[in-house]
């Protein structure tokens, strides 16, 4: 399913992306079993993530985002690629926060004002580059922003939404990004920013039935936007057996042989899907093996 979507205004000043993400934190929140406040933030952060990942320039690029504002959701983190893949993790995944006078749950109270957004690129062969900025409001949307505005100058609107059912599962989700481009025209900025103030909330779209391509031109209206390019981006993690196993190896011959000499299976739990990966003894053996063949440390 193509479920995010881009469009760009007909001068070149400015574009947007546009998400419908309720399967993607169905699936988050169906892994996680958060609570409802917990859903909230920690869709946020995934759909903001959704998006920052599809700008990515190659599908093998990749990027994560950690939050971490001192509220009880603890650290929050997501991490994305150019090829369309999603998965994110909290540490508290129960963690509950006070509602507000209209009854819903505050993201900025779950995961605290007062802390980083973190910020990490891995693009091609290059050591990850990681930027950081101070938390804005803890509510997502308008961090993402700020990391924009502050390290890489980009002027960004970024909305988010995640909409439970009394039943606290997710009735609907996704987001929309608008940037302005360099030497952007300030008459069309003037227009995408009156079209940012009419809007009460991304949640009203989608339950209104609106598709990603739809919002992604109403919210540069009056620009005469022309879609861009639409592609389909799903929650996966990709965990797999080898990568924990490469992961054991990279602990040292030490480690390992303290492990074989227990004589227990290793169990290895995934922190983005919850998958438990199971190494018995007689593998544990095969990697040390490994190791001393190797004639390093791995």
């Amino acid at each position: 399913m193509l479920n995010l979507a881009r469009s760009i205004t007909e001068d070149g000043s400015a574009f947007s992306i546009a998400i419908d993400a309720t399967d993607i934190v169905s699936k988050m929140k169906n892994i996680h079993k958060t609570s409802a406040s917990a859903s909230i933030a920690l869709g946020r952060l995934t759909i903001a993530g959704a998006m920052m990942g599809s700008l990515l320039k190659s599908q093998s690029d990749s990027l994560t985002v950690s939050v971490n504002g001192g509220g009880p959701a603890g650290t929050l983190m997501v991490v994305a690629n150019g090829a369309g893949c999603v998965k994110s993790y909290i540490d508290h995944p129960l963690a509950c926060a006070v509602l507000d006078c209209s009854g819903r749950a505050c993201a900025g109270e779950v995961v605290g004002r007062n802390g980083l957004m973190s910020v990490a690129k891995k693009i091609g062969p290059k050591e990850p580059y990681v930027s950081q900025v101070a938390l804005v409001s803890g509510e997502i949307g308008d961090d993402v922003a700020s990391y924009y505005a502050s390290s890489e100058q980009i002027p960004t609107v970024c909305a988010l939404g995640v909409l439970l059912k009394p039943d606290l599962t997710v009735k609907c989700a996704g987001g929309f990004l608008i940037q302005a481009l360099p030497y952007a025209d300030n008459k069309t900025i003037s227009i995408i920013e009156e079209n940012v103030s009419k809007i009460r909330s991304v949640s009203q779209f989608l339950e209104q039935g609106m598709t990603p391509q739809e919002i992604s031109l109403k919210v540069l209206e009056k620009t005469e936007p022309n879609l861009l390019h639409e592609q389909e981006v799903k929650y996966h993690c990709g965990c797999g057996k080898d990568r924990v196993r490469k992961m054991l190896l990279g602990l040292g011959e030490d480690e390992l042989r303290r492990m074989v000499f227990e004589g227990k299976p290793v169990e290895v739990k995934c922190h983005f899907c919850e998958k438990v990966h199971i190494f018995y003894v007689d593998e544990l053996k095969r990697m040390l093996e490994f190791c001393r063949q190797e004639g390093k440390k791995c």
